[in-house]
């Protein structure tokens, strides 16, 4: 039998390069890694060309433009990559009937919170330019490809490309006194799980229990940005002070949401997904890192 074609987009980011790792384990599909280089999404006709000629089963797509501070001024960009080249994706993607899997973000909500985390039916309203240009994306996406996969995440970490847990780490090790907001609560996750995640949603859909829609997706648990830091030091035997302050203390040009929890009971429930809590995800990506 044929083998099912799975398409990553963006494949040289944190989430991609875990996509590539887990690819041996999945030996019953073909993947096509492509990134800027292979392909520039930003070109909706060189997209359809490569579409049309791969005719993929799946499209994974973990491009993205993630600056949050760079993108309030650099406002143009961060939309053409999360919302124009997602469209750019949907077009041809709907044509050739491949089904699409895509990663947003908890930065559709405003962070307000609701006094428990959100749902995916929660009213969104973002509060900085890459937070909109994520959810004008899923809304472009579910337009073209209404049978589509979005997975909402929050606090994504690696052992690839540049993230909190390396510049803890870094700063760390550099014996650096550091001071981190602790009025921002979320979850840390572990781009390895989310990898994880995608492709059980693949095999599901495999087995004839595709369930298309939007998720929400994090490791379990939550803590604050100062609390993340303290558990990244410990893990990694680092002593050095890190003092607590108020995100009105450590101004940036973007907001970001004080509280983005995110419920990830109907990922669970329908895909049957068991979550690893944060501190154990945090342990095996130090632990690769070593």
């Amino acid at each position: 039998m044929e083998k099912k074609t799975i398409l990553v987009t963006g494949a040289n980011g944190q989430l991609g390069n875990e996509l590539r790792g887990l690819a041996p384990r999945y030996p019953a599909f073909r993947f096509e890694f492509a990134d800027i280089q292979e392909l520039d999404l930003c070109e909706p006709h060189a997209v359809a060309g490569f579409i049309e000629a791969l005719r993929p089963d799946y499209l994974i797509n973990c491009a993205a433009y993630t600056a949050v501070d760079k993108a309030e001024s650099d406002v143009a960009l961060c939309w053409r990559v999360n919302r124009d080249a997602v469209e750019n994706l949907a077009k041809p993607a709907a044509l050739c009937g491949c089904r699409c899997l895509h990663v947003s973000t908890d930065y559709v909500f405003d962070g307000k919170g609701l006094g428990r985390p959100y749902l995916e039916t929660d009213a969104t309203g973002p509060v900085s330019v890459y937070g909109q240009s994520k959810l004008a994306g899923e809304e472009v996406l579910l337009k073209h490809c209404p049978d589509a996969v979005i997975l909402r995440t929050a606090w994504l970490y690696s052992p690839f490309g540049n993230n909190f847990v390396k510049t803890m780490l870094r700063l760390g090790r550099e014996g650096r006194d550091l001071r981190v907001v602790s009025d921002q609560v979320g979850t840390p996750t572990y781009a390895a799980d989310l990898a994880a995640a995608l492709m059980a949603i693949i095999v599901s859909a495999e087995d004839g229990k595709y369930a298309p829609g939007i998720y929400h997706f994090t490791d379990e648990g939550s803590c604050s940005w100062y609390e993340f830091t303290r558990e990244i030091h410990r893990q990694a035997g680092i002593q050095v002070s890190v003092t607590p302050v108020s995100t009105a203390e450590y101004p940036t040009a973007a907001m970001r949401p004080a509280y983005s929890i995110l419920d990830k009971t109907k990922i669970k429930m329908t895909y049957g997904l068991q979550i690893p809590d944060w501190k154990e995800s945090l342990a095996c990506c130090l632990k690769r890192m070593e």
